[in-house]
């Protein structure tokens, strides 16, 4: 497994909650794990049912076997705060620039530094070691900007350093370009077996591959279960009302007549069989569709009883299930 794992996906796809369900998997059997938020919505904090998440890393889960979840919501501000004291040793001038409004002004003005700054603290915590040379995450997963902008967003820095051709902004420009095109990163694509996530899904991977970076596998989330299959669902279509009828007054839902319990159940019933098996069709189309990317492609389960801190466990057991840890 790569050690930066990027994940992306149209919006309303579930990109968080799988971003977090693979932290968890990844941090299983004593791993550590570091969660990465970069687009300032709290998504990690609602996911966990915790409170707003400040700009350090800080420790948010437990995983299965004594692993741990670590998750930072990077500020792009105090993240060029950050880079200025790094390169330039510039202490309180710093804080004193950003009590001016010049750090604002710079992450919102200057064209791609936002992206360069939250792409690089990321990939700073990829590298980042200990004092015994081992690393201090074993994994960092980025839930990252929709599938639309990802390209764009992790390329920023192959722009910045064709721009400044020498000096520390260059130089850290390159050194996040060799992670983010090494087979340290992967960059997941979450989508649902609906024509348009899938499309943009299919879009998304061809303008990585363009760009040359590293495409991980496909996630599909919310899939709902499968009630009839081919057989059942010819049969749905091709039984005559009377004998629909018949079969459920012999199951006990009233008398078969004209008029009656059975016989008002019949048009409902055969209206969601069809309802169904169009959306079967629709699936088994997009699904052919996502197996046609030539990529690893999983399947995440539509829980029943929502979304919560159990259910995002869950999402994580099934991932580790599919061979994703």
């Amino acid at each position: 497994m790569s050690r930066l794992q990027v994940v992306s996906g149209k919006g309303g796809t579930g990109k968080t909650t799988v971003a977090a369900a693979l932290a968890l998997a990844l941090a299983t059997e004593g791993k550590r794990t570091l969660l990465v938020e970069v687009e300032g919505r709290q998504g990690i904090a609602q996911v966990f049912e915790t409170e707003s998440l400040p700009y350090e890393e800080r420790k948010i889960a437990v995983a299965p076997g004594g692993g741990e979840v670590y998750a930072l919501a990077i500020d792009p501000e105090l993240a060029l705060l950050d880079y200025l004291q790094m390169f330039y040793k510039l202490g309180g001038a710093g804080r004193a620039l950003k009590k001016l409004g010049a750090i604002d002004f710079a992450t919102t003005i200057a064209p791609g530094l936002r992206d360069v700054l939250l792409t690089g603290k990321a990939c700073e915590a990829v590298r980042r070691k200990d004092k015994r040379g081992r690393y201090a995450y074993d994994y960092v997963v980025m839930d990252a900007p929709p599938t639309g902008r990802i390209t764009r967003f992790l390329n920023v820095n192959d722009e910045v350093a064709g721009l400044a051709k020498i000096g520390p902004i260059h130089n850290q420009a390159q050194a996040v370009m060799r992670v983010l095109k090494s087979p340290e990163t992967a960059v997941h694509l979450v989508t649902l077996l609906e024509e348009m996530p899938v499309q943009e899904t299919a879009d998304g991977i061809a303008e990585l591959r363009a760009a040359r970076l590293p495409v991980g596998r496909t996630i599909v989330n919310m899939v709902r279960p499968a009630i009839l299959d081919e057989t059942d669902l010819e049969l749905a279509r091709a039984a005559p009302r009377a004998a629909v009828a018949k079969s459920l007054s012999a199951a006990g839902l009233g008398g078969a007549r004209r008029g009656g319990v059975a016989e008002r159940l019949v048009e409902p019933l055969l209206n969601q069989a069809s309802e169904y098996a169009e959306r079967y069709a629709l699936e088994r189309e997009q699904r052919a569709v996502l197996q046609g990317l030539d990529l690893p492609l999983h399947e995440l389960p539509l829980l029943a009883e929502g979304m919560d801190l159990a259910g995002l466990y869950e999402l994580a057991k099934e991932l580790r299930q599919q061979g994703i840890s």
